[in-house]
């Protein structure tokens, strides 16, 4: 008969950095969305989620609004990431431009999948995240218009037509999210968008 091996005796637990606790738990509230919707998102789920105790969900949060705003900070980061990197292998020409910006945003929407939609639903309920979401997209569009603003020859890439971007860009995302429409003839219909957009 042989002897079953033993294991050695786990070592001491390593704390957590407050940055990487946090990132942990900003994982374990997406996944929680993506599994079962934003509905399900408590502190007290999330904490089960974790694997931790409540209080520290609290210590970092404070209120579900706190880890939607977390959430919706961390996107929002990846998001203008993916633009400013996406950008900088660009061609120094409209068409370019503009693929790349339509690309970054559909690219990051569908790579965010239902927990984006579901977080940016979310938000509409609360003031403060409203805000927080009109500053994002704000900063967001300032970088787009920083970037077409090369091109734009005729006068600059005003408020109007940012704001159309957004909402061409949002319902392309929404629409590639949901099957409705081709991820590619989205990112190709996004960009010509963007481009009809600059004043020439």
């Amino acid at each position: 008969m042989t002897e079953t091996p033993r294991r050695a005796p786990a070592g001491p637990r390593r704390r957590l950095s407050k940055q990487d606790r946090r990132a942990q738990l900003l994982a374990a509230a997406r996944d929680l969305i993506r599994d079962e919707g934003t509905d399900a998102l408590t502190l007290g789920r999330l904490a089960e989620r974790a694997g931790v105790a409540k209080p520290l969900v609290y210590d970092h949060f404070g209120t579900r609004a706190g880890v939607l705003e977390g959430l919706y900070r961390e996107l929002d980061a990846r998001q203008h990431h993916a633009l400013d990197a996406a950008l900088d292998g660009a061609a120094d020409e409209l068409d370019a431009v503009a693929d790349v910006v339509a690309a970054a945003y559909l690219d990051c929407a569908l790579a965010e999948g239902r927990e984006l939609a579901d977080v940016v639903a979310a938000l509409a309920g609360s003031p403060t995240l409203e805000r927080l979401r009109r500053e994002a997209e704000d900063a967001y569009l300032t970088r787009c218009s920083e970037a077409l603003a090369p091109f734009a020859t005729g006068g600059p890439v005003g408020t109007a037509q940012l704001r159309a971007l957004v909402g061409a860009a949002d319902a392309l995302a929404r629409s590639a999210l949901t099957g409705r429409v081709d991820p590619d003839e989205a990112r190709r219909t996004l960009a010509r968008v963007i481009t009809a957009l600059v004043p020439r």
